[in-house]
């Protein structure tokens, strides 16, 4: 990784931006998320793995739902574990696609033209709320910070083929790679661009492989002072600290 980054002003999702000729050390900046999307949808259950260490039946077409945009932060940020939820906060690596252009009823052999870039995602959860409480993914999954993506975007590309983890304090917790998804990228954008129409800027979260911490024994969650990393082969790694909600 570099050590210094050269700043741009940049119209997103435009092809205009100019160089501005001011450099810093990329340890004296703060990472914001690398988009302020209109929309974050994700997948359930992409791998096959994964929907089977959870007991549920592989899916025959892709399980849809949606995080607040509110439960967004980016790269080197905290998770923060929330007072009406602190217990079972679990972790999930992800890919996660930057749609670049507006796009409604894509063909899968069109929707990398639609396609802007990807990042690391880690789709935060609140198991209790998602599982036993509520009985629906929306508030479990929509905490403020539940949604970290970063530290880039990544252009260039072949999403299909890319090795993904997550690292909870130094240990490998999921370890594998985007060609095991149930859908792919391309598959994923077509399909949901035929129930809504997607918008410059909206990020996809394409799912998690298995080694989620709610089906472990014994069971993993988020603690205060953890750190947790997703890594994607050609993209980065995005890390957070975990910490309490205050008051």
């Amino acid at each position: 990784m570099h050590n210094k980054v050269c700043t741009i002003n940049w119209i997103p999702f435009q092809d205009k931006f100019e160089e501005n000729n001011e450099t810093y050390n990329i340890d004296e900046i703060k990472f914001l998320p690398p988009v302020s999307p209109p929309n974050i949808i994700a997948l359930g259950l992409n791998y096959k793995e994964h929907a089977e260490e959870g007991w549920k039946e592989v899916p025959t077409e892709s399980i849809i739902f949606l995080k607040a945009t509110t439960s967004l932060t980016g790269h080197l940020s905290p998770i923060i574990l929330p007072n009406q939820a602190p217990d079972e906060v679990d972790y999930e690596c992800e890919l996660v696609i930057v749609i670049g252009k507006k796009c409604k009823n894509v063909k899968e052999n069109e929707a990398k033209n639609y396609i802007f870039g990807y990042t690391c995602g880690n789709d935060v959860s609140a198991r209790d709320c998602q599982l036993k409480k509520d009985k629906q993914w929306a508030r479990g999954k929509s905490f403020d910070t539940f949604c970290p993506i970063g530290p880039y975007i990544e252009t260039e590309i072949d999403p299909t083929n890319l090795n993904i983890k997550t690292i909870l304090n130094g240990k490998i917790m999921q370890n594998s790679n985007t060609s095991k998804m149930i859908f792919n990228p391309f598959q994923i954008v077509s399909y949901i661009s035929k129930q809504m129409t997607l918008l410059p800027g909206t990020i996809i979260l394409t799912g998690t492989p298995s080694g989620v911490g709610y089906v472990r024994k014994p069971l993993v969650f988020l603690k205060e002072g953890d750190i947790i990393e997703v890594e994607i082969e050609g993209i980065g790694t995005l890390k957070n600290f975990v910490i309490k909600e205050n008051g």
